[in-house]
């Protein structure tokens, strides 16, 4: 069982054993406490409020804030106004509940005492602003968070500036790493440019009622090999990975140039990305000239992914915008490599294509449409010689971690999977005189704690993703990219809103 329904399980033990002494005092019968929506339902009723708040509970997400409510309202009957006695009641009714239900100085003082409290107008500000962020926290913790696509990774199924619905719950909320944070805030704070947040409260990856992510998931997680960065967005930050840096300057150099700048963040305050997860834990990937494999098969293509294709025009005619806004496509300024110099192909144009456009595309005669196949990039993880020959379109395979899945310590194991194990599972990783060592121990082999998964834009040759940095620990997802709920660009993208992501 995971630490997470363990305290889902005291929490609603307490919450319960609790509401049976306050029941008890109040003159309700105890065992009614122990029914769900039964007991807010005799609350609603002792208290006289309006039936219509117990129907209200009902609605999703914010009937969660009505059930709070009518508990507050119910201590309030106990006689505790205090900021301190809501806040215990918000944020702990399993310890706080089973005090009055229990404890001998506490007793139902019922309605004349609610009817005789009048809150200042200070307190009513100081409560209704404690009770939205705290509203606010619970929804972006546990239900939902709203997400800006930054980048045109995922073109044209998500374009810069949607803003999407991400849900919490399709793979089950992730307990914050960082509890004590500044609310609404990532990682920085405005102005100041500190951190948002403190590391004295450490709490382990702990997920409640944990789903998988499922193949072909649009997926938002924590970027990995952010875990260490140069503290430069302009030039570094998510752009150039301090992992990068070394590798093209060395470790002594960087830390000489950049140590004052270089940081550190825990796994929940790194940099949210958003790709589509192409693979799960035991699936072997490949890409062949573009197309994705897992276990051998080709995968399903996506009518709004795209990629760049060479466009040869007859000689002398020029191509531009226009013209190719004629045929259906955009080309990005830059994208000319008509250049023979590097190409040997004259009137040669690099576009980018979504694969419903080049289903429906009708060139005029003399215009020809071919494959672009990116070169070998020894940029690619994992970053080694016996790999220099794989490029973003000619990939692997790669077997992609399960947990529970065991692997040998070969020496090509070690190079595609150190870093999971030193790094996202914590253990101390040594190799000395030919031997792996894990924790001081001496291995040969290695049992995954965790899944991985393999993310890529669908704008495949404009996406920097898992085929530069690597694998996404289970502990990294924050959860599913569901709703379109609004679009800009010069004005709002009608047509987009409340679009489902697929």
């Amino acid at each position: 069982m995971s630490i997470g329904w363990i305290i889902f399980i005291i929490g609603a033990i307490g919450w319960h054993v609790g509401l049976y002494g306050m029941f008890r005092k109040a003159g309700i019968a105890p065992w009614k406490a122990l029914v769900p929506l039964y007991n807010t339902w005799c609350m609603v009723e002792k208290m006289k409020l309006n039936k219509g708040w117990f129907f209200f509970q009902l609605i999703p997400v914010a009937g969660q804030f009505v059930t709070i409510w009518i508990t507050i309202k119910f201590v309030e009957h106990f006689g505790r106004f205090g900021f301190l006695h809501h806040a215990a009641t918000v944020l702990f009714p399993f310890i706080y509940f089973p005090y009055l239900g229990f404890s001998a100085n506490e007793r139902y003082a019922g309605e004349v005492v609610v009817s005789n409290y009048k809150k200042s107008a200070a307190r009513e500000w100081i409560d209704a602003a404690f009770f939205a962020i705290v509203a606010a926290t619970i929804i972006r913790t546990f239900v939902f968070e709203a997400y800006t696509i930054p980048t045109p990774s995922m073109e044209k199924t998500l374009l810069v500036n949607d803003f999407l619905f991400v849900s919490k719950f399709s793979y089950g909320p992730r307990i914050p790493n960082t509890p004590i944070a500044m609310p609404f805030v990532h990682h920085t704070m405005p102005v100041t440019n500190t951190k948002s947040y403190v590391e004295w409260i450490h709490i382990p990856y702990t997920r409640w009622f944990a789903s998988p992510v499922k193949r072909n998931d649009v997926v938002v997680f924590n970027f990995p090999v952010n875990d260490t960065l140069i503290n430069d967005e302009e030039n570094f930050g998510s752009r150039v990975t301090y992992y990068e840096a070394v590798r093209q300057l060395g470790r002594d150099q960087v830390w000489d140039t950049y140590g004052n700048i270089i940081i550190t963040r825990p796994v929940d305050k790194r940099e949210n990305f958003i790709k589509r997860c192409v693979a799960v834990g035991g699936d072997v990937l490949q890409v062949v000239n573009g197309q994705v494999l897992i276990n051998g098969k080709p995968q399903e293509v996506f009518p709004e992914s795209q990629r760049y294709y060479k466009l040869q025009v007859p000689q002398g005619e020029y191509l531009d915008g226009e013209k190719l806004n004629e045929f259906g496509i955009r080309i990005h300024e830059g994208d000319n490599i008509g250049d023979v110099r590097q190409t040997g192909i004259p009137n040669t144009y690099l576009v980018n294509i979504t694969n419903a456009q080049k289903k429906n595309l009708k060139l005029p005669a003399g215009y020809v449409l071919s494959d672009y196949i990116m070169q070998p990039d020894n940029q690619l993880f994992p970053y080694y010689d016996s790999a220099s020959h794989w490029s973003a379109d000619n990939y692997g395979p790669l077997t992609i971690p399960k947990k529970g899945s065991t692997i040998e310590l070969t020496p090509d194991n070690i190079i595609r999977y150190q870093r999971c194990i030193q790094v996202y599972e914590e253990n101390k990783f040594e190799v000395k005189g030919g031997q792996v060592f894990i924790n001081d121990k001496p291995a040969t082999s290695y049992t995954f704690k965790m899944d991985y998964f393999w993310m890529m834009g669908d704008n495949r040759h404009n996406s920097l993703d898992s085929r530069y940095w690597g694998f996404v620990p289970e502990d990294h997802v924050v959860g599913k990219a569901s709703l379109i709920w609004f679009s800009w660009e010069k004005g709002p993208r009608w047509k987009r809103l409340f679009n489902s992501i697929k």
